[in-house]
């Protein structure tokens, strides 16, 4: 008889699943045209009923089905009576099918970490920059990220009435990252793609000091990574505290899985054991290939201003 798929391909099939349900809440908030916008820290830090409504249903879905699994969310929300309409009991069927890597076969509940950020790019949700947005679940053990979802609500939102709405990329490391076409930057240009609205003086002096060929503003962490893994651009870089946990390791699981590295701008990788502080304060340099290149270029002016 076939063995039960280990507990990780388990946790990823279902965080597939429930992050496809997140995208349907985030679709349906939006159509049903009451944002419900509060701030949390400023004009730049909002939250939506999309945000609360994700994450109760993510948190409680996963929760339910993995109790042990440690689960931090970027909101500061009740977790106790979740309707059950907001629960998705599902699973991708073809993450089952995956054999497990040998270093995770043994991985017991209480040893992940889940980092759920419900919108990321919420303020590009609320300006109505669909394509910006995206829903992260990443999988944390032993401190690193290994596996990770992300579901881009409006992939495909500009191609007309008829089009498929959405996408969800996955990965694991040690099997690849599935859901998008691998491309690499175009050879020899430099390509940064940075912070739309959370820019300063040190943000700009770094990037300048990259000598870029061309600079591209987005929102979301989630959607800066699928501009490298798709080729649109060669470096992600960001000199500035603001960057959080959950905003990260998704897509460090999805960027590694292909052979990419992500650290903070002084070169440090980023730890997710359960204890570990939210904010990523050094910010945040990615590239799918040629870190190094960029890594070196970084000034050291830029680097002291930054602390871990």
């Amino acid at each position: 008889s076939m063995a039960s798929p280990a507990l990780l391909m388990r946790v990823v099939a279902s965080a597939y699943s429930v992050a496809e349900k997140a995208a349907t809440i985030v679709r349906n908030v939006m159509s049903a045209g009451d944002l419900g916008i509060v701030e949390k820290a400023g004009p730049n830090d909002l939250q939506t009923k999309a945000d609360r409504l994700v994450q109760m249903s993510i948190c409680a879905s996963l929760a339910r089905k993995f109790p042990k699994v440690t689960i931090i969310g970027e909101e500061d929300l009740p977790t106790d009576d979740v309707t059950e309409e907001l629960i998705e009991n599902g699973h991708c069927e073809e993450i089952l099918k995956k054999p497990c890597p040998a270093q995770y076969t043994g991985i017991k509940e209480e040893e992940l970490v889940i980092w759920v950020d419900p919108l990321d790019g919420t303020k590009e949700y609320t300006e109505g920059l669909l394509d910006h947005v995206t829903v992260l679940i990443g999988i944390a053990y032993g401190g690193k990220a290994i596996a990770g979802v992300i579901n881009q609500p409006y992939y495909n939102y500009e191609a007309g009435a008829d089009a498929v709405l959405g996408r969800t990329i996955w990965g694991v490391l040690g099997i690849g990252a599935f859901g998008f076409q691998l491309t690499e930057a175009p050879a020899g240009k430099h390509i940064i793609v940075t912070t739309r609205s959370h820019s300063s003086t040190l943000v700009n002096e770094c990037i300048s000091a990259l000598n870029p060929d061309t600079v591209i503003r987005v929102g979301g962490a989630g959607n800066k990574i699928i501009q490298l893994i798709e080729g649109k651009a060669s470096a992600y870089v960001f000199a500035s505290p603001g960057c959080k946990k959950w905003d990260t390791c998704a897509p460090e699981a999805i960027l590694h899985a292909v052979g990419g590295k992500i650290t903070d701008i002084c070169g440090n990788s980023f730890q997710y054991n359960k204890e570990v502080k939210h904010m990523n304060s050094a910010g945040v340099l990615a590239t799918l290939r040629n870190y190094d290149y960029y890594a070196s270029r970084i000034p050291n002016t830029v680097k002291q201003s930054l602390v871990p």
